[in-house]
């Protein structure tokens, strides 16, 4: 997998409409975002179409990518989410299913926690993530990992909106400085 370096050189290249450069970053990045995409929208083919698209929309705006404003992996990364979370609003191609069996579908918190529990003891993200409070780190892993709005993630904390919104706001500041 490319590092942040790799991924912010490539970029580089893509802007200046470099096509095996978006070949390598594809290669490098499409299995973590198609997870990532997967969580949100919980379908292997509607997962695949989501990378497809954020992949796209990387080439043609590979040019307004800025390495001063955050990493390459995390641009991309909200690319990704962006788009999966468009396809749930969008909803057409999304089946739909009764109580029954949204509980089957599983607890979207645990899976949240359980990606948590999965990052290793020595993984920058998790030692940062490790630092906020219990209720800022549950809300950014509902947003960011399982991709929840943030009303539902309002909903499933039993918190405030607003509170839940600069709960959110504050911990991805301290996560940004953490990790700069």
């Amino acid at each position: 997998m490319a590092g942040s370096d790799d991924a912010e050189a490539l970029m580089v290249r893509i802007g200046q409409g470099d096509r095996a450069a978006l070949a390598s970053l594809f290669t490098a990045q499409a299995g973590r975002m198609k997870a990532i995409a997967r969580r949100i929208v919980r379908r292997d083919d509607l997962a695949e179409e989501v990378v497809q698209d954020a992949f796209i929309a990387v080439w043609q705006k590979a040019r307004l990518y800025d390495p001063a404003r955050g990493a390459a992996v995390a641009w991309i990364t909200t690319i990704t989410r962006n788009r999966a979370l468009n396809m749930l609003r969008d909803g057409g191609r999304l089946e739909t299913h009764d109580e029954e069996s949204l509980a089957e579908l599983g607890d979207r918190e645990a899976d949240a926690l359980a990606a948590f529990d999965r990052l290793a003891e020595r993984d920058a993200l998790r030692g940062c993530l490790s630092t906020l409070d219990q209720a800022k780190r549950k809300a950014i892993l509902l947003c960011y990992v399982v991709g929840m709005s943030h009303g539902e993630t309002a909903a499933t904390l039993k918190a405030p909106l607003g509170t839940v919104k600069a709960w959110i706001r504050r911990g991805m500041i301290a996560l940004q400085e953490c990790l700069a």
